[in-house]
């Protein structure tokens, strides 16, 4: 779950507050809370931030190390770029969709 701080800055970039152990109920507000953010707001936030997070694990899963089912390393996927030009195959659409496959976007 995403922590106290990081969804008090999502709601407020600028917000100057620290968190003893995690505890919605041990916020100091550096800054006064100028804007009066409320803990239901917070763990809104928390709740937002998490689904965000959860929706976008294709990405991460496809950003893996290649012998885990991520993309080719940069380097790899210029050589089939620069082999599928010159001999006219498409192994690197080819890699790219089965990476895609593997890791479908919802």
């Amino acid at each position: 779950m995403t922590n106290i701080s990081d969804a008090i800055v999502a709601i407020k970039s600028d917000a100057q507050v620290s968190v003893s152990g995690e505890d919605i109920n041990q916020i100091t507000w550096h800054d006064g809370n100028p804007t009066n953010i409320t803990n239901q707001q917070i763990l809104d936030k928390q709740v937002e931030l998490k689904a965000d997070f959860d929706a976008k694990q294709y990405q991460r899963d496809r950003t893996q190390r290649p012998k885990d089912g991520g993309y080719p390393e940069i380097a790899d996927q210029l050589d089939m770029l620069w082999h599928d030009k010159k001999d006219g195959t498409t192994t690197w659409e080819d890699a790219v969709q089965a990476v895609k496959d593997a890791h479908p976007k919802p």
